[in-house]
């Protein structure tokens, strides 16, 4: 396995154009990526502005109870969204076909990927981000090559 970590942080909301661009700069050639991080920590919100610079016209919400979003880039390329906060097992996952939308190629962002471990791909995105006390974020980035 091959881990590459780089850490990046944000003072505050104004931050995240510059984090989700370096992000995109990371992870480019990488299709999923997998955010964890406590409620409120702001995996929505990043992914909100990563969508915004990958070119996402629609709204972008968290698909909590639809557990996927299918956003359309202006180059017509596919973005996926996924939400698994509630679901109760991996077979839920898999009855939407999550393999093949991580074998899909399009950029697949995962919140709540721990309810879904045994079905991570074999190269991701880990990103954590941690809410700080003084409200700003630290985001720890791994890509994870088996």
């Amino acid at each position: 396995m091959s881990v590459i970590t780089i850490t990046l942080r944000a003072d505050g909301l104004q931050d995240l154009e510059q984090v989700a661009s370096q992000l995109l700069k990371i992870g480019v050639d990488v299709p999923v990526w997998l955010f964890q991080g406590q409620m409120g920590a702001g995996k929505t919100t990043l992914i909100k502005e990563l969508c915004r610079q990958l070119g996402v016209k629609s709204t972008v919400h968290s698909p909590t109870f639809g557990l996927v979003n299918e956003y359309i880039c202006s180059d017509n390329r596919l973005v996926y969204h996924f939400d698994f906060y509630r679901i109760k097992n991996e077979v839920e996952a898999m009855d939407i076909g999550i393999e093949e939308y991580f074998d899909s190629g399009y950029y697949c962002f995962v919140e709540w990927p721990g309810k879904i471990e045994n079905l991570w791909p074999l190269h991701y995105l880990l990103v954590e981000l941690s809410l700080e006390e003084d409200e700003s974020r630290t985001i720890v980035v791994r890509e994870i090559t088996d």
